[in-house]
């Protein structure tokens, strides 16, 4: 008897016995026409990389590949810079061909993927040429999870309205497209396709087949709508890489099924044989839902990036905002910390809160920052993330309070609240008087914002029975203050705010406060 070599005892071990001797294969080519059709003479391209989620191989001189497959695979191009994927009539890239001969379990209340039927004989991934600067922007959504119909029209008309002809290159959801209602999914891909630029999406905790006992099968209808629940891609001079950081199938405390923050053996493989096609000088990015502090099993992605001199991270998940620098204190090993991003909200605090005259509720973030989303301008390997909250101009940047009226004797126990929505420990905020000429410093604290807190109990008192009121606060992450001045004169007087964001950036503010005898 024959010994098995260690590359195929490590096969055997990853795929059922029954199909292990079978390959998948087919052709990466140029469309020239762009039509998604091979046609004659379009010929293959070397060098592409392509992936079944665990393996990657890349493209012989005549574009073709192959790659072992069980019954359950979802095979994809890793889209190289230059060059551009097709897009379906809701602007989702399709880069992926999915083999499931039995489609996805037929009791599931949202389906799945309906069979695929044998295996093609050759699976052709079209691309196309386009040109892709050094310096670009993308956009990034953080749960926009709509519960119904109507809060599919809050996103329309908060954020999606707004976007429509940006110079963004790309825009991405960061999970919780949905909150569990996956019936949805077709109107608002429908409404970000309006936005008119290719669209990607990561998997969140509610997205999910509640109906499947374990992780394994809960992304039968995220499959069916986006494709593959981890995947990468290049654009320009930045490694973008999905993950889905959401493990579904453990047992709650009350033995109702729910899931953790984590990163599957099979997910953990397909980084590491990526990224060793990745030159180490690329700036590597990683799109998730659960941030990188909430992932039980991080310490081993960090082992597989930390190494690298340029990374950076985004997730939602949190409903508030913050500039993460993970460092030895959580197991990071690299020279320097790494820059993980909590997104802004698109549904703020789950669509809760007074609404408006468009009848939208305000959604203001449990951190006293407005709903809205990130546009991030990537040069190279660096980056420089835009806070922008819906419907407001690009210059909010932050918000003050302040009483609006206080008594000269005591001036001094007015406090002033300033909120840098974008802000960081790397930030400073400093405020003046009137016509003082003196700058006073305000000190970063980790508080609860005293406006979220105003606006919550004011609406809890109108409304005691409102079966939706705000969620409680929670400390701010971008949050300074410091005491009023003492020697202003009775009278009307502004307060000047000046505050840099996370990138040094310097934005001004300000806001009226009455002195009484």
């Amino acid at each position: 008897m024959k010994i098995p070599t260690p590359f195929l005892l490590a096969t055997l071990l990853a795929f059922p016995i029954s199909v292990i001797a079978e390959n998948a294969s087919g052709v990466v080519y140029h469309d020239a026409n762009g039509n998604g059709t091979r046609d004659e003479g379009e010929t293959g391209i070397e060098g592409i990389q392509v992936s079944n989620q665990r393996e990657v191989t890349t493209t012989d001189s005549e574009g073709n590949w192959t790659l072992p497959y069980d019954d359950d695979t979802i095979f994809f191009v890793i889209k190289p810079s230059g060059w551009a994927t097709p897009l379906n009539e809701y602007n989702i890239p399709q880069f992926y061909y999915i083999h499931k001969p039995n489609g996805s379990p037929a009791n599931f209340r949202y389906p799945g993927v309906k069979p695929t039927g044998p295996l093609p004989d050759t699976i052709d991934f079209a691309l196309t040429k386009q040109e892709e600067p050094e310096k670009f922007k993308a956009i990034f959504f953080g749960d926009p999870q709509p519960s119904n119909i109507d809060e599919v029209d809050y996103i329309a008309h908060d954020v999606i309205a707004e976007l429509v002809g940006t110079d963004a290159k790309f825009g991405v959801t960061l999970g919780d497209i949905m909150n569990n209602q996956l019936d949805l999914f077709r109107p608002s891909n429908a409404n970000v396709a309006l936005i008119g630029i290719p669209w990607y999406n990561v998997i969140g905790n509610h997205d999910l087949n509640f109906d499947s006992p374990n992780d394994v099968d809960s992304d039968e209808t995220f499959h069916r709508h986006f494709g593959p629940n981890y995947y990468s891609f290049d654009y320009g001079p930045v490694h973008f890489i999905v993950l889905d950081d959401v493990e579904w199938g453990r047992q709650s405390s009350s033995g109702k099924m729910t899931y953790v923050g984590g990163l599957d053996e099979q997910q953990l493989t397909f980084v590491k044989n990526d990224l060793a096609f990745v030159p180490e000088e690329k700036l590597v990015m990683l799109m998730m839902h659960i941030p990188l502090t909430g992932v039980e099993n991080r310490t081993e992605l960090y082992r597989l990036i930390e190494k690298r001199p340029y990374t950076l991270s985004i997730s939602g998940h949190t409903h508030w905002q913050a500039h993460q620098f993970i460092d030895e204190s959580d197991g990071w090993k690299g020279t320097e910390p790494h820059h993980h991003i909590v997104n802004v909200t698109v549904c703020g605090t789950w669509w809760k809160g007074e609404k408006d005259e468009l009848g939208i509720p305000h959604a203001t973030m449990r951190d006293g920052a407005p709903n809205g989303y990130s546009i991030i301008t990537f040069d190279g390997t660096s980056h420089t993330l835009d806070f922008k909250a819906a419907r407001q101009p690009e210059s909010y940047q932050f918000s003050i309070h302040a009483p609006d009226e206080i008594s000269a004797s005591r001036q001094d126990d007015a406090m002033v609240y300033v909120n840098v929505f974008n802000g960081s420990k790397k930030s400073t905020v400093h405020m003046k008087l009137g016509d003082s000429k003196e700058w006073i410093a305000l000190e970063k604290v980790l508080e609860e914002d005293p406006y979220y807190v105003e606006v919550r109990n004011r609406e809890l008192e109108r409304n005691p029975d409102n079966p939706r009121p705000l969620n409680p606060p929670i400390q701010s992450d971008h949050l300074w203050k410091a005491a009023l001045p003492k020697g202003a004169k009775p009278g009307s007087h502004l307060i000047q705010v000046e505050a840099t964001d996370n990138y040094g950036r310097l934005h001004h503010d300000q806001r009226l406060i009455r002195i009484v005898e």
